[in-house]
C-alpha cells in the first residue's frame, strides 16, 4: 500500500512539475531557515559558554568589603580584611571546594633592559593557573618548590612579554620588579582580553616571595574551585565562615563580594534558551507560509481532479484511501523539500563560516565567535516542525478530497 501511495504521489507532482517545483522551493526555503535560526542560537549558546570557559566555570573569586548592616554590636561600614588564615576556615567549612589560592596585588615599576613599564603584580600559589584556566605558552609554571624556597622567579602575561621584551627571547632573562630582580620561568598564552582589561600585562610571583613587595599579612582577594554543580552551596559555606570570623551577617553582600562564575552563566543560560526558543518560533512561522503554499497547491489539485476522485469512489475507493492518497503527496513534496532545504542549509553555515560576536570587543577572542554548527539535534527539531507543517497543510485538502461525493464528482467539468 504504501508503494502505490508513493507511485501515485510521484504521478501527480510529474504532472505539473513547474508547480510542484515552485512548492519545493517554498518549503526548502522554510526549512533552511528554520535550521539556520537554531544553529545561530545553539552557536551563540557555545559562543557565551567558551567565553565563560575562558575563565573556568566552576571558580569563585572572594573579596573584601565594607558591611552595610550593623551585627554583634558593630556599626555598619566596617572593613573587611582577609587574612592567611581564611585560606583554611574556607576549606574546612566547604568540603566541595577542590583548589584555593591567596591573592596579593601590587602595581609596580617592572624593567628590563632600557624598558620600564608599570604592571600589575599577583602574589598566588601555584593553582592559580588551574582554577583560572591559564594555559602556559612557553617555559614552565610556578611550583610548590618555588613557593617553599620563596624564589624569585616570575611567569608573566603575553602583553607585558611584548612590552617588556620588544620580541626577544625572554624565558631565563631578569626583570627588575621594584627594584628586585625576578628571572622569567614561563610566558602565558594570550588570554581573552576585553577593553582595557590587563589579564595578559600580570606578572605571577610565589605567593610567600610577594613579601619582599607588599606586606601580605592582609589579603586582596581569595579564588578558589570546586567539585560538583553545588555552586549555591559552595557560596554560602563560604560566606557563612567568613561571616562568623568577621562577625557580619551572612546575608550582607556589601561585606564580601563573591564573584560566582556559575552562577553567572545559569543567568545566561536563561537567555540563550529564550533566544533559541524565539528563534525555533520565528522559523516555524516562516516554514508556515511554505505550508500556506503547500495547502494552496493541494487544495487546486483537488479542484483540478475531482472528476479523478469520483472514479476513484465509484470503483470502490474508500474515504482513508482517497485521504491517504492526497496527504501522501502532500507529505511527498514536504520532504522532498525539506530534504533540499537541509542541504541548503549546511551549504551556506559551510559558506557563512565564523561570524564575529565577542572578538568585535575583545583581543583573543576569536574562539568565542558564533559558528552554525548544525549538529544532529538541530536536524532532528527542524524534521519535527517540517512534519508537523506538513501534516498540517497537507490535511486539509487530503479531507476536502475525501469527503467529495461520488456522483457530484463524475458531474464536474
Amino acid at each position: 500500500m504504501v508503494k502505490d501511495l508513493l507511485t501515485q504521489a510521484y504521478g501527480s507532482m510529474r504532472h505539473d512539475r513547474r508547480r510542484t517545483a515552485l512548492t519545493m522551493l517554498g518549503m526548502a526555503w522554510g526549512i533552511a531557515t528554520v535550521v539556520l535560526l537554531l544553529a545561530y542560537g545553539a552557536g551563540f549558546g557555545r559562543a557565551i559558554e567558551t567565553i565563560f570557559a575562558n575563565w573556568g566555570t566552576r571558580i569563585i573569586g572572594v573579596f573584601p568589603g565594607r558591611t552595610s548592616q550593623q551585627a554583634g554590636g558593630q556599626k555598619a561600614g566596617t572593613k573587611i580584611k582577609f587574612t592567611i588564615d581564611d585560606i583554611d576556615r574556607i576549606v574546612n567549612a566547604a568540603p566541595l571546594v577542590h583548589r584555593i589560592t591567596p591573592v596579593v596585588e601590587k602595581q609596580s615599576t617592572v624593567s628590563q633592559d632600557v624598558r620600564t613599564y608599570t604592571l600589575p603584580i599577583n602574589g598566588v600559589n601555584p593553582n592559580m593557573f588551574q582554577i583560572q584556566a591559564l594555559h602556559l605558552g612557553e617555559g614552565r609554571l610556578l611550583n610548590e618548590e618555588d613557593q617553599m624556597s620563596r624564589a624569585r622567579v616570575a611567569v608573566i602575561g603575553s602583553e607585558a612579554k611584548s612590552k617588556l621584551f620588544s620580541g626577544e627571547y625572554a624565558l631565563g632573562e631578569f626583570i627588575r620588579i621594584d627594584g628586585i630582580s625576578f628571572q622569567v620561568i614561563g610566558i602565558l598564552s594570550a588570554h581573552m582580553q576585553e577593553g582595557d582589561d590587563s589579564v595578559n600585562k600580570l606578572i605571577y610571583i610565589p605567593f610567600t616571595t610577594m613579601g619582599d613587595l607588599k606586606d601580605t599579612h592582609y589579603l586582596d582577594g581569595i579564588w578558589l574551585d570546586y567539585e560538583g554543580n553545588e555552586f549555591e552551596q559552595v557560596e554560602r559555606q563560604v560566606r557563612g565562615v567568613l561571616a562568623q570570623q568577621y562577625n557580619f551577617k551572612p546575608d550582607d553582600k556589601r561585606a564580601v563580594l563573591v564573584y560566582n562564575m556559575m552562577k553567572q552563566l545559569k543567568q545566561f543560560q536563561i537567555i540563550i534558551t529564550g533566544l533559541q526558543v524565539l528563534l525555533a518560533f520565528i522559523g516555524t512561522l516562516t516554514l508556515g507560509i511554505g505550508g500556506v503554499g503547500l495547502m494552496n497547491i493541494m487544495l487546486v489539485s483537488v479542484t483540478q481532479r475531482t472528476r479523478e476522485i469520483g472514479v476513484e469512489k465509484a470503483l470502490g475507493g474508500r474515504r482513508r484511501d482517497i485521504l491517504f492518497q492526497f496527504l501522501a503527496e502532500a507529505l511527498a513534496i514536504t520532504f522532498v523539500g525539506g530534504i533540499c532545504g537541509i542541504l541548503l542549509a549546511y551549504a551556506v553555515s559551510l559558506g557563512v563560516g565564523r561570524l564575529t560576536f565577542y572578538s568585535a570587543v575583545a583581543k583573543n577572542a576569536e574562539a568565542a565567535d558564533i559558528r552554525l554548527i548544525i549538529d544532529p539535534t538541530i536536524v532532528m527539531v527542524a524534521t519535527v516542525i517540517l512534519t508537523f507543517v506538513g501534516l498540517v497543510s497537507g490535511m486539509l485538502p487530503a479531507i476536502k478530497a475525501s469527503r467529495l461525493d461520488p456522483i457530484e464528482a463524475l458531474r464536474y467539468e
